[in-house]
């Protein structure tokens, strides 16, 4: 995959261009147009190219695990003594349910459980 390396480049033109007299706003529009000169292109002699092409470099980058939304895997990191998912608190009254599979008590709009990890009914 192709990645503009913005730190290098910033780093270049700022190590090369006296600021003294500029505001962050004229910065910025100076480095857009020494990021858009043209310069000969290190890899084929007798072309031109941007500048901005000289700070693009290849880079691999590990995947990404998906999260799936339809199925959730506890894995401790949270949990909550009352058992309900994205709160303290447990919900008293008819505001609640229970858990299919193992029977902890759930907030109504629970999508898993925070026990065993079973998706719930959204009934």
């Amino acid at each position: 995959m192709k990645v503009f390396n913005g730190k290098a480049a910033a780093q270049d033109y700022m190590s090369n261009h006296t600021l003294t007299f500029s505001t962050p706003e004229l910065t910025l529009t100076r480095f857009a147009f020494w990021l858009g000169d043209m310069i000969s292109d290190p890899k084929n002699p007798g072309q031109t190219v941007p500048r901005i092409m000289a700070f693009v470099e290849e880079k691999d980058f590990a995947p990404v695990p998906i999260i799936d939304d339809e199925t959730f895997v506890p894995t401790g990191a949270i949990r909550s003594s009352g058992g309900v998912y994205g709160g303290l608190k447990t919900e008293s009254g008819s505001e609640t349910k229970f858990c299919s599979e193992c029977g902890v008590k759930l907030s109504l709009n629970a999508k898993f459980c925070t026990e065993c990890g079973t998706t719930q009914d959204q009934s």
